[in-house]
């Protein structure tokens, strides 16, 4: 007897859990978005800021309107051309009827990937400007397929002699369709129009491969957003849109059809009648009116003059956002403001030339892949006379990469280095061969990125960070790869959040990274470790086909500029090479910091990243893939 009282306990016990699986991490976003704190690592007292300051990032309110109308358009479309292309479909004979059918299945079956490289090479090929225009063309044509596979069950339950019959009796081809035709496959339409919409409201990898600067949908922008450290204003976003779905859900429950055999009194029929029109119309067409004006708005809010204009493509996190806005308001010139991960993404966009980028801003030995590949145009100096406030330090050192500098201005450099908790770490650390030391398996967070994480170990071995030895690559890989079972990730800016929430005990960072989690816990140290490391310089560069050549050089005049550079010194943390704005710096220990400002005997065996040539550059690869694949 006691059976069943145990196994209703465990049913209950297996509900609760699936419940905490499905919504706790709903509830860990909402209240992460009233946390005062940027950073998920700690708690920094409740606040409601993220909310206003989301409806004032036009960014992320462009992307929800795009979202929205991107979906509702090509749904739209889709719904249209689907159902004539079903009608035709179903009008052929038998084999034919087949054969499309199948050809008609494929992009559904297909990897996303695939139809998304797919459209982005045919875009490509006829030469058309990566946007809203080509996003919305690929919704369309991956929308099409699920339009006919509702549609055509339908078609293939109506009966022909009722159309027919119509005709017979005089009326039009095109009469006889809306009368006849259409109210019998219309519930086939309106689902097709339906997961049309859904699948488009969801897409990230078609829109990814399609879209064009200054374009963004909520899946493109909260990825850009993760890959570099979510805003908590997407948190907010987050719990808004979650309120809101379950809003509708109650709304549309909230008047459930009534018991027949219950008689309801003529009033109370009314009211109840009133209150299906409120919520089956009048809310859905508050909803739309709510989105449109709001998109009309946020979109005439960010319009750009794209006649006077300029397209920055930058690293994420990388430019104080006011400074955007001052160079908008003292030029004229409007910003469309595109973000990249790593200069491996970036380059293949500059090199395909789909987008055309007015300035650019990669690392050095991106920068000399560039230079060897004819993509880059010479900066006419005549129009940054603000290159004044450059250290020649820095300018002699980008010859390395730029040799008679003549196609970059430098913009922010560092090191890389091994930053450590102190409470976690209790011996001195000045070498790479602590993220070797068994002692701190599971805490140990490398760069997911082959040329640092190769960099490191070559540097840790007695080797050039830019070794082309297949001997001591191979040397390289096999220490990776017995270093393997310690890490306990690879990352690339979640390093800082990790080490932050006193989640690892080390981590590889960059030096400007590490200012930022010294603000946030003092129990963090940053070393260059002896045996030397990487020096890098970030440089900003314009295109080969830039389109606005002179407001870029504007633009790189403007960043060059004192005060603007110490706004976004201040904002990013990383070192600036310009030697005014550091005289700027208030605070004596940021002015001297060892971390920002190492001095030259700390860089003594410090390197540059040189491009070593598509041959090697596919060896770092494959050796890359191997060590993964472990």
């Amino acid at each position: 007897m006691k059976t069943k009282p145990i196994s209703n306990a465990l049913q209950k016990l297996y509900l609760v859990l699936i419940f905490v699986l499905l919504y706790a991490p709903i509830v860990t976003l909402i209240v992460l978005s009233f946390n005062k704190s940027k950073t998920r690592a700690k708690w920094g007292g409740f606040t409601t800021s993220w909310y206003a300051s989301l409806f004032e990032n036009t960014q992320i309110m462009n992307a929800l309107y795009t979202t929205l109308i991107i979906a509702l358009l090509s749904a739209l479309i889709a719904t249209l051309i689907g159902t004539a292309a079903s009608i035709g479909i179903q009008s052929m004979n038998r084999r034919y009827r087949t054969f499309l059918m199948g050809v008609t299945n494929i992009p559904m079956l297909n990897a996303d990937i695939v139809t998304g490289i797919s459209l982005m090479l045919l875009f490509i090929a006829f030469r058309f400007t990566l946007g809203f225009t080509t996003i919305l063309l690929a919704h369309i044509t991956f929308n099409i397929p699920y339009v006919i596979l509702s549609v055509m069950p339908k078609l293939k339950q109506t009966n022909k002699s009722t159309y027919e019959a119509a005709m017979d009796l005089g009326a039009s081809p095109l009469y006889a369709f809306f009368k006849v035709l259409l109210p019998d496959i219309f519930p086939g339409v309106i689902t097709g129009f339906f997961l049309s919409f859904t699948m488009s409201l969801d897409d990230f990898i078609i829109t990814h491969f399609t879209k064009g600067p200054g374009v963004d949908t909520l899946s493109t922008k909260i990825y850009s957003e993760v890959r570099k450290g979510i805003k908590p204003e997407i948190y907010a976003l987050s719990t808004i849109m979650f309120v809101t779905v379950l809003l509708l859900l109650f709304l549309v429950n909230l008047n459930p059809e009534e018991n027949k055999t219950k008689k309801l009194t003529a009033a109370k029929v009314k009211s109840r009648k009133r209150s299906r029109i409120f919520f089956r119309r009048v809310v859905p067409a508050i909803l739309f009116v709510v989105i449109l004006t709001s998109g009309i708005f946020y979109a005439t809010k960010a319009g750009a003059n794209t006649e006077n204009q300029v397209i920055v493509y930058n690293w994420g996190e990388y430019i104080d956002p006011e400074v955007l806005t001052i160079f908008e308001e003292e030029t004229g010139i409007s910003v469309i403001y595109e973000e990249y991960e790593t200069n491996e993404i970036m380059y293949p966009k500059i090199q395909s030339g789909a987008i055309a980028y007015d300035v650019v801003c990669p690392s050095d030995y991106m920068i000399q892949r560039m230079l060897e590949n004819d993509l880059l145009a010479e900066i006419d100096f005549d129009n940054i006379p603000n290159l004044a406030n450059i250290d020649p330090t820095y300018l002699e050192q980008s010859r390395q990469f730029d040799p008679e500098n003549k196609y970059s201005v430098p913009y922010c450099w560092g090191t890389v280095g091994i930053l450590y908790n102190k409470t976690m770490v209790d011996e001195t650390v000045d070498s790479w061969a602590i993220l070797w030391d068994e002692k701190y398996k599971d805490s140990i967070l490398m760069q997911d990125s082959v040329r640092d994480a190769f960099g490191i170990t070559l540097k840790y071995l007695g080797y050039s960070l830019n070794s082309t030895d297949l001997d001591e690559l191979t040397q390289a890989k096999e220490m990776l790869i017995a270093q393997k079972p310690l890490v306990q990730a690879y990352v690339v800016d979640q390093v800082r959040d990790k080490m932050i929430g006193n989640e690892a005990a080390l981590g590889v960072i960059y030096s400007g990274e590490a200012i930022y989690t010294q603000q946030e816990n003092p129990d963090l140290e940053y070393v260059i470790p002896k045996e030397g490391s990487n020096i890098w310089i970030d440089s900003w560069v314009i295109p080969k086909d830039a389109k606005h050549k002179e407001n870029a050089e504007a633009f790189i005049n403007f960043l060059c500029r004192a005060d603007i550079a110490l706004m976004n010194f201040e904002y990013i943390t990383y070192s600036t090479p310009n030697k005014a704005a550091r005289e700027l710096i208030e605070d004596p220990e940021i002015r001297d910091s060892k971390i920002a400002f190492p001095t030259p005997d700390e860089l003594v065996n410090c390197e540059t990243f040189r491009f070593l040539g598509d041959k090697y550059d596919a060896i770092y690869n494959e050796l890359w893939r191997e060590l993964k694949s472990e």
